[in-house]
């Protein structure tokens, strides 16, 4: 199908740029690459002898921090000797980053060789980019032997193409509104969606949860025999105190943690984490104390774990934060209200955000850098500086987050704070510039 596009001896670019092109990508083009449905998966996985059921998986849910919560466990598990796969999305500088075997991404060699025989194959559906990817990473963690894979939840749960997996235990997160157009625009709406990763039988802890968002998890766990835990019920800290740029949990079953990620909404994270890794040691998992603090405190060492209140100076004081909606930045903009000195805010959005609701908790005292990532669906920075005007925020527009930085970084004092986000790929954009 593809011979006249591509030659099936085909140079790891030629593979990445099948996945980016010739396939549906919602991290490019957004609602027209949503999939809802397991059917092309389940087809697709079945046609690579279901790889996903060679090793124990663990499944990760929830609005936001899935991709903290995803990656420290894998870092624990690494800790404690075992071969851990780790699959999320989206990656900010290299495809690679989204499958990993013990922090380490897999090789280009690799993705090549799937995409070859994927198109020998004649396959008679249409899988999307995340579906493909997916695949992709099941059957290397399968050739790899890992004893054990983290999957984190592309988006909702209950139709996402992760849902064939069969795992172990299952975490959500936390529930707060974002792509409300495919999963519902109420909170018990969207618990609902995120609820359907609950497994018969298998134990799932709920990080965050409340009054209606509670009771779709109770009565989705109970109609399954789902055994369920909820971390904010049993907060395994006594404190969580802010050291050097770390956060310092203290008193915890594993002993004093310090956790090398340092944002506001962590806490939360470490809290599910903690319950999670309980859990894990109840069911037989060899996982020691030192194993635990040693997760926590170099999970991006050994994970490759960016972008999460990522300092890029000192002086000025300049982080960047994927947050991108505003159960995120409930979080962020405290944070950013707490950093030294004049605020200058890069800052770009896609354009299917409910970005009146972020904007509106953003500080009307900082100075802002309107900008727009380099994909299609990025929101036009002329559009985002006059959306934000009308709620009092000033600044200027920039049509690259390269010049948006650097007109930042021009403006600020050593003393001040320089943030960059918004969006993931504002980020994304970030950090490739950064590492050319």
């Amino acid at each position: 199908m593809w011979r006249g596009l591509y030659s099936i001896d085909m140079t790891y670019d030629q593979a990445i740029d099948f996945l980016y092109t010739q396939l549906p990508m919602f991290q490019r083009v957004g609602a027209p690459a949503y999939k809802p449905g397991l059917d092309t998966s389940i087809a697709l996985a079945a046609t690579f002898g279901n790889p996903q059921d060679l090793y124990k998986t663990i499944h990760v849910g929830g609005t936001n921090g899935k991709g903290s919560t995803a990656h420290t466990l894998a870092a624990i598990l690494q800790a404690a000797g075992y071969r851990t796969g780790l699959y999320t999305s989206p990656h900010l500088v290299d495809f690679r980053e989204r499958i990993r075997v013990d922090g380490k991404m897999i090789p280009r060699e690799e993705v090549t060789g799937f995409v070859e025989r994927y198109m020998k194959l004649g396959f008679d559906k249409s899988p999307s980019f995340f579906e493909l990817t997916m695949v992709m990473a099941f059957e290397y963690f399968a050739k790899a032997k890992v004893d054990v894979a983290v999957i984190e939840v592309g988006l909702g749960g209950r139709l996402d193409s992760t849902n064939i997996i069969s795992p172990c235990l299952s975490v959500i997160t936390n529930i707060s509104k974002d792509h409300t157009q495919f999963l519902g625009d109420t909170l018990p709406a969207i618990a609902s969606e995120k609820a359907g990763i609950i497994k018969p039988g298998v134990p799932v802890v709920i990080g965050e949860s409340e009054g209606d968002v509670r009771e779709v998890f109770a009565v989705k766990a109970e109609s399954v025999g789902a055994p369920v835990r909820y971390a904010d019920d049993e907060t395994l800290y006594s404190a969580a105190v802010a050291v050097d740029g770390d956060i310092l949990y203290r008193d915890t079953p594993f002993g004093d943690i310090t956790g090398a990620l340092s944002g506001e909404c962590q806490p939360k994270n470490a809290a599910t984490i903690m319950v999670a890794v309980d859990e894990l040691r109840k069911a037989g998992w060899h996982i020691d104390d030192r194993d635990v603090r040693k997760g926590f405190a170099e999970v991006c060492s050994m994970t490759g774990l960016m972008g999460r209140w990522m300092r890029i100076s000192e002086a000025p004081f300049t982080v960047c934060d994927t947050g991108h909606n505003t159960g995120g930045w409930q979080y962020l903009a405290r944070q950013l209200d707490a950093s030294p000195g004049v605020k200058h805010v890069v800052i770009g959005f896609v354009n299917d955000k409910d970005v009146t609701s972020i904007l509106k908790m953003l500080p009307a005292d900082a100075r802002y850098y309107f900008t727009r990532a380099s994909i299609a669906r990025a929101l036009d920075e002329k559009v985002l500086a006059e959306n934000a005007g009308a709620l009092g925020l000033k600044g200027a527009a920039y049509p690259t987050v390269g010049e948006a930085y650097a007109a930042a970084r021009s403006a600020a004092s050593p003393s001040d704070t320089i943030f960059i986000g918004g969006s993931t790929f504002v980020v994304a954009d970030l950090l490739t510039m950064l590492n050319t």
